[in-house]
């Protein structure tokens, strides 16, 4: 990266730095925009400590881009997992390294908390998020086939 860029702990206090961002990641993945929605979202997330959110902020503070962690377990292996289920960075700060910083901070705090592992999936047309995912040793599973009933 060329700026020094800051990775930290999401609070409340950042909601509104936040919202954007997620909202633009939610229109990224074609939803209309509503940032109403994306505010009230994390807001409930972080207040009920249901998520953790990992903000990249460059030298002035503003957010660039952000991951949204959730909390699982493996039954399996008897352990915790956590679900790396949001990534997005702002179109400026696209090419700089943030998503690979973040990438890192997420590792870390699955570390930090004796996660066995973090799981993630992306869109199959999203081929720069695959990139990075590969760069940094994910593996494509080739063993389960995983499923969704909408609700």
């Amino acid at each position: 990266m060329n700026k020094p860029c800051l990775i930290r702990y999401a609070n409340l206090d950042d909601l509104n730095q936040l919202a954007p961002l997620f909202n633009a990641y939610r229109i990224f993945y074609e939803q209309d925009s509503n940032l109403q929605i994306a505010h009230d979202f994390l807001q409930q997330r972080l207040a009920l400590n249901e998520s953790v959110i990992l903000l990249a902020c460059d030298q002035a503070g503003k957010g660039l881009g952000f991951i949204q962690l959730y909390p699982s377990f493996c039954s399996i292996s008897a352990a915790r997992v956590w679900v790396l289920y949001d990534l997005f960075v702002e179109t400026a700060a696209r090419g700089l390294g943030v998503s690979r910083l973040l990438m890192e901070k997420a590792r870390l705090h699955a570390k930090q908390t004796g996660a066995i592992r973090l799981d993630l999936s992306t869109a199959h047309s999203n081929q720069p998020a695959q990139a990075l995912y590969e760069s940094l040793g994910y593996q494509l599973d080739q063993t389960y086939r995983y499923y969704s009933l909408e609700i």
